[in-house]
């Protein structure tokens, strides 16, 4: 009875945070390794009870179901790889079962976030360019700004960024507040112009003549 109790608190002291961390930036070579290492804490292996297995698995499949709706999947699609909350208990009678299935669901979900950040990447450095170019005229400007603006990391955007255009993202934003500066409100066209007559960007000839922004 105290061994039954002592698993009991070893489940409830599972670390969802550590699911949730796995799923937004877990890498799909080595999510199984990373699911077993966060099973072992709870000595899921050694549980018994289907009862406890499902208080594992539950809490687990709210968290994959709630981030599959945050990047973009329905609950219809969810469902038909996973089933609905009441049905899956059927589905993990032995614990086998139960870990082949969580590991496909982590799988799963790392693999549609991958899909989806393919889809919606260059529309989200579109809309970070789209960003500046409606808030250039603000001081507070910054990388960190537009990253916050269109959720994502300053490094990623930054790299997608140089990536997409060829250019870094706050030298694009020095240069539209040098265009702004100097009476341009189309800083597309400015940057096209200055480049023409200088062989430089705006913010290349910035730094060249060490003059502060």
């Amino acid at each position: 009875m105290n061994e039954n109790k002592d698993i009991i608190q070893e489940v409830k002291r599972i670390d969802i945070k550590s699911i949730e961390e796995l799923l937004q930036s877990g890498r799909l070579e080595d999510c199984g390794e990373k699911l077993d290492e966060i099973l072992d804490e709870v000595n899921f292996s050694q549980i018994g009870s289907l009862v406890i297995r499902l208080y594992v698995c539950m809490d687990i499949y709210v968290a994959a179901h709630t981030f599959a709706e945050k990047i973009g999947i329905s609950n219809e699609c969810f469902y038909e790889h996973f089933g609905i909350a009441d049905d899956i208990a059927s589905k993990l009678t032995e614990t086998e079962d139960t870990v082949v299935f969580l590991h496909k669901m982590i799988y799963d979900c790392i693999m549609w976030r991958i899909e989806s950040a393919k889809e919606s990447g260059k529309s989200v450095i579109a809309s970070a360019r789209e960003y500046i170019d409606n808030n250039y005229m603000n001081d507070e400007l910054s990388l960190l700004v537009v990253a916050e603006a269109v959720g994502l990391s300053p490094s990623y955007l930054s790299a997608q960024f140089k990536k997409k255009y060829g250019q870094n993202l706050s030298e694009y934003i020095a240069s539209a507040k040098i265009a702004y500066d100097v009476g341009f409100r189309d800083y597309r066209y400015f940057s096209q112009i200055f480049k023409k007559y200088t062989g430089q960007t705006p913010r290349q000839f910035q730094n060249s003549a060490n003059i502060c922004p």
